[in-house]
């Protein structure tokens, strides 16, 4: 043979093949999607209440009590029962000096007690739940049963 039939007859080519072996893999998972929501609305409402509580007052009564007594010295303030007694003194300009008791102050303190009426604003929220479906439209409208009142402010009764 020559070396030009040799160059036509097919020669093994002496590279490697590579053959590819394929597996598929499944990968699960979940995310979210919004099917629905909720809206709550709240609502208050003022109601005028009234509120009874009984006040304590305390009033003086002041009795002056001639006395006229010439004494040594002037007297303490002294108290009988809930009577406060304070002497009242002066000097008169005799032959001597001497003190006369010239009257006494007698403060009487009484308690008593009164009812006292006030009306007073308070408040109570009352909560409105809505729920609504994927594209914000009202499902269904349900008022919450529930309400909790619940003032909101206080006034005393100096107000």
């Amino acid at each position: 043979m020559n070396t030009d039939e040799r160059d036509s007859i097919p020669q093994p080519e002496s590279e490697e093949i590579t053959v590819p072996v394929i597996e598929e893999q499944i990968v699960a998972g979940a995310r979210a999607v919004k099917t629905g929501s909720v809206r709550v609305d709240k609502h208050v409402e003022t109601h005028l209440r009234q509120v009874e509580l009984p006040l304590l007052h305390e009033d003086v009564d002041v009795k002056r009590v001639a006395v006229n007594r010439v004494v040594k010295e002037a007297p303490p303030v002294r108290k009988n029962g809930d009577t406060l007694i304070v002497p009242v003194v002066e000097e008169q300009l005799v032959v001597s000096k001497r003190l006369v008791l010239k009257e006494e102050i007698h403060v009487t303190k009484r308690r008593r007690r009164e009812r006292f009426v006030q009306e007073v604003e308070v408040e109570k929220e009352r909560a409105e739940v809505q729920r609504l479906d994927a594209s914000g439209r009202i499902v269904n409208s349900a008022r919450d049963r529930s309400v909790l009142d619940r003032p909101v402010r206080r006034r005393t009764a100096s107000e």
